[in-house]
């Protein structure tokens, strides 16, 4: 299948870019309606969150749609193809699927298993449709992805895991430094993480926090949380985090920024404008790393990375239910491929049974022909006859064609049957545009 999933994320651009890129809901159906003037786009639907811009379409071809869409995204954000493309991931066929549904279940986002994702996806098909940029392949994809989601988050506690990694890597800095009543936390990032990160630090008694974000009004949010649970806050942008890092016992970097926002050499500032000389705990929730992963090496610092956390949590029920989520998404993946890749097939299939129609229809009329004078029940029987006989051929191939053709490269053994039987693909597929029309339902998707 045609499909192309192109964008931006967390994981791939920095917050500026993301910025940038990111659609209004005021925008969408404009953004939609260009999308599908493009040559090579014949489906469309713009996911955009403050974490992600992705377009999912269906294209003609790789290259084109990509740079089709590439070209859609760049005009919106007022940047050069060229440099955005370096911040953006794609993905194509099967990976696009893969993809879509990873971002369903809540894998992809910051925060693992955010449910949010669920009702924002649900949102752009929504728009998606009502704009009319969705057809039957995309609307197939997507409400097979919201599923999976849903299938997930019943499945597994997935909601949890990411507040079992903030609270594993709270009970390290509290070891670490002998209990955090009345410390100084520093917590770099203002978004889902960070709240949970405040949150734990809170409910382990620390004395002070100070949220840094690129954004400071974001950061003012958890201070007034803080606050009213009479905690000590205050909200700071990033320009002198080397201070920062002096006065605190405790920094938590959960940024989610596509490059690092603390490098060894700001640690190593901090540190020595540390009075009196203390010991110091990093805690590295970011992904991908916001802490330079050399911090680890200095003296007098402890570093808690995800890496390490999550080779610790893969035993404990939070990891088994991220094992598990996994699993159902490749388990998901892998039968909605392999029924996309059978239904491919039928249309070769549905030629094949009506040309074996046309020559039974053929060689009764030329027994009509030779044998005028032949009895109605016997002519009806021998008809009745003849199609069973060819029926009871066709069954056992076709049926096996349908299964052979649902593995990976399976469209080989359509391409047999259409060469074997001199079947025109062109007719083939008319034949399964009619037949999956033909429903009664009253949908053109």
């Amino acid at each position: 299948m045609n499909v192309l999933a192109v964008g931006m994320s967390h994981r791939t651009a920095g917050l500026r870019e993301l910025e940038r890129a990111v659609v209004s809901v005021a925008d969408i159906p404009k953004v939609l309606d260009e999308l599908l003037h493009c040559s090579q786009v014949s489906e469309a639907v713009l996911l955009s969150t403050c974490n992600r811009v992705e377009i999912y379409a269906v294209v003609e071809t790789f290259h084109g749609g990509l740079s089709d869409l590439t070209g859609v995204l760049a005009r919106h954000s007022g940047t050069d193809p060229g440099h955005l493309s370096r911040g953006m991931h794609v993905h194509y066929a099967a990976g696009a699927v893969e993809h879509l549904f990873a971002v369903a279940a809540g894998l992809d986002s910051m925060v693992v298993g955010d449910a949010q994702i669920l009702g924002q996806l649900r949102s752009a098909y929504a728009t998606a449709d009502k704009a009319g940029t969705v057809g039957r392949a995309l609307h197939e994809l997507v409400q097979h992805a919201l599923r999976v989601g849903k299938r997930v988050h019943a499945e597994t506690d997935i909601d949890h895991v990411a507040a079992s990694v903030v609270g594993v890597a709270v009970a390290d800095a509290e070891r670490a430094l002998h209990g955090l009543a009345g410390r100084r936390a520093l917590v770099v990032g203002a978004g889902s993480m960070g709240a949970l990160a405040a949150t734990a630090l809170r409910r382990a008694g620390i004395g002070e926090v100070v949220i840094a974000n690129r954004t400071p009004v974001n950061g003012e949010r958890l201070v007034r949380v803080l606050s009213e649970d009479c905690v000590p806050a205050r909200a700071v942008d990033l320009t002198g985090l080397a201070e920062r890092i002096a006065e605190a016992d405790v920094v938590v970097a959960c940024t989610g920024a596509a490059d690092v926002v603390i490098p060894t050499d700001l640690v190593v500032e901090g540190m020595a404008r540390r009075t009196p000389v203390r010991p110091l705990v990093v805690c590295d929730l970011g992904m991908p790393r916001d802490v330079q992963a050399s911090v680890g090496a200095l003296t007098g610092v402890t570093m808690v990375d995800l890496d390490s956390l999550g080779r610790r949590l893969a035993d404990t029920p939070a990891g088994r239910h991220a094992g598990t989520a996994g699993t159902i998404l490749a388990e998901e993946v892998n039968g909605y491929l392999a029924a996309q890749r059978s239904a491919a097939v039928t249309p070769t299939v549905t030629a094949l049974r009506r040309r074996a129609a046309e020559v039974v229809d053929a060689e009764l009329l030329r027994l009509d022909s030779r044998l005028p004078e032949l009895d109605g029940s016997v002519r009806g029987e021998l008809a009745n006859t003849v199609r069973r006989v060819v029926d009871k051929l066709l069954h056992t191939p076709t049926v096996r064609v349908k299964q052979l053709a649902s593995s990976p490269g399976g469209a080989s053994y359509a391409d047999a049957l259409r060469e074997l039987f001199e079947l025109d693909p062109q007719a083939a597929a008319a034949v399964s545009t009619a037949t999956a029309d033909d429903t009664g339902t009253g949908e053109t998707r």
